[in-house]
């Protein structure tokens, strides 16, 4: 996938929008500043949230390296090209989604659930 390609794909989940922070680095959030993925923490990097329990299984990986600044968060960073493929990238980045969403108040949640 192209970065512009995901970046459609961000901005088709519920909610999302993207800005620019930092000086130029792509930002993807959700009710108003709750970041999901990242675009150009580092040179052509995407960095996103992952599960805590497969944190670790994931930095293992060619490719999937702890996200600067965000690691302690459970974020992963990859450089393009990306090691992943579409499917299982676009599939992550839902999952990003998805925790960010979990994590807001309740009354914030209705509309931006998938499951």
């Amino acid at each position: 996938m192209t970065e512009e390609q995901i970046a459609r794909f961000c901005l088709a989940l519920p909610g999302a929008r993207e800005d620019y922070k930092w000086g130029g680095v792509r930002v993807f959030s959700v009710a108003g500043n709750k970041m999901f993925a990242v675009f150009g923490m580092t040179a052509d990097s995407l960095a996103f949230k992952v599960d805590q329990a497969l944190f670790l299984g994931y930095v293992d990986r060619p490719g999937v390296r702890p996200a600067p600044y965000l690691a302690r968060a459970h974020w992963v960073s990859v450089t393009a090209p990306y090691a992943l493929g579409d499917v299982e990238l676009r599939d992550l980045l839902k999952r990003s989604h998805q925790l960010v969403v979990r994590r807001l108040p309740k009354k914030l949640q209705p509309g931006l659930l998938l499951d």
